[in-house]
């Protein structure tokens, strides 16, 4: 079991029990867009976010992504870690067809997928350690970055996106500003250039 300190948030029930055979945490659901309307879980979780922080994992699909964003607009940055699932298409074992989208979601995920979310994510490293120390932060790629290398301001920044996105195996509805937050846990600035060959 991977312990984290984190209350990981994810959509569902079932969700809940596909991480719950991986992950040491108090693990909370959404009940879908249920969190919009619910005060108390919200209350519940801005307290959770400033005594341990959040981890949010939900579906690479539309409706996950409005989940996450709404959390993200409810919670303060430094409280808040994300972890995406890659875009994989398929059905899970007990649905009877696949999903709108039909891309699995997180209780679909291999192990594999899924650990390598967390890592992505910050909350382990190695093997299955807790979060690496804060005192090993590297340089970090910047929205300057972004666009000396076309990700935003250009004609082709959307199609150099979604490059890139595939080529790390992250959800396609990332926004440049999304993506710019987690190109970090991804990618060393060096890397990040030798993508784009400078």
């Amino acid at each position: 079991m991977i312990k984290i300190k984190e209350a990981v948030i994810v959509e569902g029930k079932y969700d809940k029990i596909r991480l719950s055979s991986l992950i040491d945490a108090l693990i909370i659901t959404t009940d879908g867009f249920g969190i919009f309307r619910d005060k108390e879980k919200m209350n519940m979780l801005r307290r959770l976010a400033q005594t341990r922080g959040l981890l949010v994992i939900t579906d690479s699909d539309s409706a996950g992504f409005v989940i996450r964003n709404h959390l993200r607009s409810c919670i303060p940055p430094e409280q808040i870690k994300h972890a995406y699932i890659p875009d994989v298409f398929g059905k899970e074992r007990r649905k009877a067809s696949p999903s709108k989208e039909g891309k699995l979601g997180v209780e679909g995920m291999s192990t594999d997928a899924l650990v390598e979310a967390l890592r992505h994510a910050g909350v382990i490293c190695g093997e299955f350690e807790p979060a690496c120390s804060e005192d090993e932060k590297r340089q970090s790629i910047t929205r300057t970055d972004f666009y000396l290398c076309g990700l935003s301001g250009g004609g082709n920044s959307s199609a150099l996106r979604t490059k890139l996105i595939n080529y790390l195996g992250l959800p396609e509805r990332m926004t440049a500003k999304a993506l710019l937050g987690v190109i970090n846990d991804y990618m060393t600035v060096e890397e990040f250039y030798h993508f784009f060959g400078k």
